[in-house]
């Protein structure tokens, strides 16, 4: 049994609020379960250097979790003067995965940033980030494209992403934080709308895991990501 109650091969509740910071280009409220993050998409006219004068555009992230997220406060990142190692890990994660649903010659010589603000943490805050990102870098898209400053929507497909894990002896899809802090078996997929793998993050906590389990964790990931695409696409009407 899980600590939620959910079955084996079921969700937690996911809502996506499109809209809802005023400046930014493209913004949402993901929550998976009790899992929240603030997504925003800030367009910058030009590319980072590396990329001057050759016609590639580039969607990257920043990563953050407020002090109060979780059940004890903890420090800012600003005024420890650096980032974890963690923090660094997962915006890299974030840019990596939503660069692999765009075709930067159409994006053009811009710059995309995509924030994500963890409000509160359940686990999973990665694969929410990664699903709420996608849904503010459309709306920041579609705003380019409406403009007319991009002639071809540079969005190729959907991304989303959902841990899975084995949890108890049992493959169990979208861990909260009672199983992933516990899990023997805990993985990350990020996976496009057409169910094409983009990354895959797993590792052993307690116990290895067969190559059959780790098929049986895929076989949840993709009904979770077609679930999260779902979410994708009502969010935007």
């Amino acid at each position: 049994m899980r600590p939620s109650g959910r079955k084996l091969d079921q969700m937690r509740s996911v809502s996506i609020e499109p809209n809802v910071m005023k400046h930014a280009e493209g913004s949402c409220l993901i929550r998976m379960g009790e899992t929240h993050v603030l997504c925003s998409a800030s367009i910058e006219d030009k590319p980072p250097p590396f990329l001057k004068n050759t016609g590639l555009g580039w969607v990257t992230a920043e990563y953050g979790m407020l002090p109060r997220a979780t059940t004890s406060r903890n420090r800012r990142e600003a005024t420890a003067g650096k980032q974890s190692g963690r923090t660094q890990e997962i915006q890299r994660l974030i840019g990596r995965a939503l660069r692999a649903g765009i075709d930067r010659s159409a994006l053009g010589e811009r710059q995309i940033v995509i924030d994500c603000d963890v409000l509160q943490a359940d686990g999973g805050t990665r694969c929410a980030s990664i699903t709420g990102g996608w849904v503010a870098l459309r709306l920041a898209v579609n705003k380019l494209l409406k403009a007319g400053i991009v002639v071809s929507d540079p969005i190729v497909d959907h991304v989303a992403a959902v841990s899975c894990g084995i949890y108890a002896g049992q493959p169990v899809l979208d861990l909260d934080y009672a199983e992933d802090s516990t899990a023997g078996t805990d993985g990350n997929f990020v996976l496009t709308g057409r169910q094409r793998l983009i990354e895959v993050q797993m590792s052993a906590e307690g116990a290895s895991f067969s190559r059959d389990e780790m098929g049986q964790l895929l076989d949840l990931a993709e009904a979770g990501i077609a679930d999260l695409v779902a979410a994708q696409k009502a969010s935007l009407g």
